[in-house]
């Protein structure tokens, strides 16, 4: 439990070029631009409970160093991955100032017990809270923690702006000043993208290039796309608890919108971020009964399909099937009236009183059954032409299903229209 220690030329350089003030971030222009609500706390020294929430390589741990700087408050920093409720005591223990910071990095880390050990002393203020954390706040932390906490979300940082840092950290002191290195703008460009709005995966990229691409002699080292991509043999994707349910949340969505091409970019993305394959071959399963249903009913064979063919093959090709599953779903025509009829149905069962079932549809195949009418009455509809003959299912008529006109359903809208108005004769 100790203040941040002072860079050193020896840190990683992502550690060595933290911004010290303002000027000197950049992203998050939304919440330290001039004027903006966060910078005027910092600014005027008038900290409350905060969680500062997103991605990594964002800023969060940076904005933390920053306010250790400008603050009056005594600035206390401790990491959930390393601490628990002993720490935060002697937190609290150690306070010699009228206000006292407390920085948890990683506070997602803290258990539900670890988490409400510090309620008590943000109620009565021996302590200002500050968390970092990459994972979102209302699921990640107790409610009565992250209700008392102002809450404040970080975005990935912009390629421009990665870009500028990558050149800045060239040129800087703190950085790679000294060493005369210079880089081709391809691999400005390349690391940027990499990077997906990481400004700590930028900066190790860019160091690694830099210890790979030789001392370069007299006219200084030039670190070129090669130098880049040669550090970079497999891409690692951020992917956390938030991300996996954002990203099966488009995926779901872009099958149901009839968009393949962004379903089959949200499953290489899970794929590619280690998720579980028979989680998105479920949700492939439902999307095809809940989102397609009977406008093709197809759709649910194959995605069943291709669900088992997984669990045969296994990936790295069950990839396959399921691509052609969501592919398939995604083009096909859409219907969501059996999903909606089985909800409509069980609301009915849940808000009003439950039919008893009608005699003649009671079972009728055991001893006595005919003595109490049980079966009495039934119409066995494959005696009749068409193999439909009109008799009441339901004492009171309800209507759940509504099919619409896409797709095969529309075959089925017609034949029940037919039905439901036959007359006896």
């Amino acid at each position: 439990m100790e203040l941040f220690k002072t860079q050193r030329r020896t840190s990683p350089l992502a550690w060595r070029m933290q911004p010290e003030d303002f000027d000197d971030f950049l992203g998050q222009s939304h919440l330290l631009g001039a004027n903006r609500p966060l910078r005027r706390l910092i600014e005027e020294d008038k900290i409350v409970s905060l969680i500062l929430y997103g991605p990594p390589g964002t800023g969060k741990t940076a904005l933390a160093h920053i306010i250790a700087r400008k603050t009056r408050a005594e600035f206390i920093s401790i990491n959930a991955v390393t601490s628990g409720i002993k720490e935060i005591r002697e937190a609290v223990s150690s306070i010699r100032s009228e206000k006292t910071i407390l920085f948890v990095d990683e506070i997602h880390r803290f258990n539900k017990i670890q988490q409400d050990a510090l309620l008590p002393y943000i109620e009565t203020g021996e302590l200002t809270l500050i968390g970092a954390s990459t994972q979102n706040p209302f699921f990640a932390l107790v409610p009565a923690l992250s209700s008392r906490s102002v809450i404040f979300q970080f975005r990935p940082i912009p390629k421009d702006d990665l870009k500028r840092l990558v050149t800045r950290a060239l040129s800087d002191k703190r950085g790679l000043g000294d060493h005369r290195a210079s880089i081709e703008d391809e691999a400005t460009d390349f690391i940027a993208s990499v990077s997906e709005g990481d400004a700590r995966r930028a900066l190790n990229i860019l160091e690694l290039a830099f210890l790979s691409c030789g001392d370069g002699g007299e006219g200084g080292r030039l670190i070129t796309l090669g130098h880049v991509k040669e550090v970079l043999e497999n891409k690692t994707l951020y992917y956390d608890e938030d991300d996996h349910y954002d990203t099966i949340s488009a995926f779901i969505k872009s099958m149901r919108g009839s968009d393949p091409d962004a379903a089959v970019y949200w499953m290489a993305k899970m794929i590619e971020s280690g998720e579980d394959p028979l989680f998105i071959a479920r949700r492939i399963v439902i999307c095809a009964s809940e989102d397609v249903g009977n406008a093709d009913p197809q759709a649910l064979a194959v995605a069943v399909a291709a669900m088992h063919a997984l669990e045969r093959i296994g990936m790295p090709e069950g990839r396959i099937p399921l691509s052609q599953a969501a592919i398939y779903v995604a083009s096909a025509p859409k219907s969501n009236a059996s999903c909606s009829a089985i909800e409509k149905a069980i609301e009915e069962i849940r808000t009003q009183p439950v039919q008893p079932v009608p005699d003649h549809l009671k079972d009728s195949h055991y001893a006595g059954a005919k003595r109490l009418g049980a079966g009495k009455g039934y119409l066995y509809p494959h005696s009749y032409d068409g193999h439909y003959i009109k008799q009441d299912y339901l004492r009171i008529h309800k209507s759940f299903y509504t099919p619409s006109t896409e797709g095969y359903e529309k075959v089925i809208k017609s034949r029940l229209q037919k039905r439901r108005s036959t007359t006896d004769d």
